[in-house]
């Protein structure tokens, strides 16, 4: 029996990934650190914004202002407003899925807000919306996240599932104990999601048969 599923945001629910990746393109190259698509996805998909301004002071050798994404935001405020939806067949997913639901996202709860309001998906959610940056000392890939939405709602870990779409939320899981499900449509390729405790599937319409299968 499932007890709850706990859902990632960004690349699980709403289809953002793409365009903070094109965001990270511009700002490394105006920090001098020009990388491609792909590098970006490999260094920084899945991490909370702290994560990923301490791996950049690492790479760049130096500190960086606190504010300074802020430069970047109307940028993304911009493309977000334009091209912002629902992950494809996320939509049709959630509604055959008869099962408790949260979601858990290193993102901040002012975007998880905007993000999944955006898309209409904010309501199905409302009260259950958890972010590794705010609510936990560690984000991803510590087990923190996943385990504080379980017991925040009563639920046993071991009864629980999480879909994910990066190899953190994937490695967070495995650290709380929890069955998890890769999704490989999104920007991180199947190989870097394989490994043990996970079942991996490119089609979100997939997922509901997916959970039935594991309830049983």
């Amino acid at each position: 029996m499932i007890e709850l599923v706990i859902f990632d945001c960004d690349g699980v629910l709403i289809d953002s990934e793409p365009i903070g990746v094109e965001v990270d393109k511009v700002a490394m190259a105006a920090l001098g650190l020009p990388m491609g698509e792909q590098e970006i996805v490999e260094r920084f998909v899945g991490l909370s914004q702290g994560a990923k301004t301490a791996a950049l002071e690492e790479l760049l050798g130096r500190e960086l202002p606190a504010d300074w994404w802020e430069e970047y935001r109307p940028l993304h405020t911009r493309l977000t407003e334009e091209r912002l939806g629902p992950v494809d067949g996320i939509v049709e997913a959630l509604e055959r899925i008869d099962l408790p639901g949260c979601v858990a996202s290193n993102s901040s709860h002012r975007w998880l807000r905007r993000g999944l309001g955006l898309t209409g998906l904010y309501e199905r959610f409302a009260g259950r919306i958890f972010s590794g940056a705010e609510d936990v000392p560690r984000g991803k890939p510590a087990p923190d996240l996943f385990l504080h939405a379980a017991r925040t709602l009563g639920a046993d870990p071991a009864r629980c599932v999480v879909v994910e779409d990066s190899p953190h939320g994937l490695s967070a899981a495995n650290a709380a104990g929890i069955p998890a499900f890769g999704y490989t449509g999104g920007v991180n390729s199947a190989d870097r999601l394989a490994g043990p405790g996970r079942v991996l599937f490119g089609d979100m319409r997939d997922l509901p048969g997916l959970l039935a299968a594991h309830a049983h």
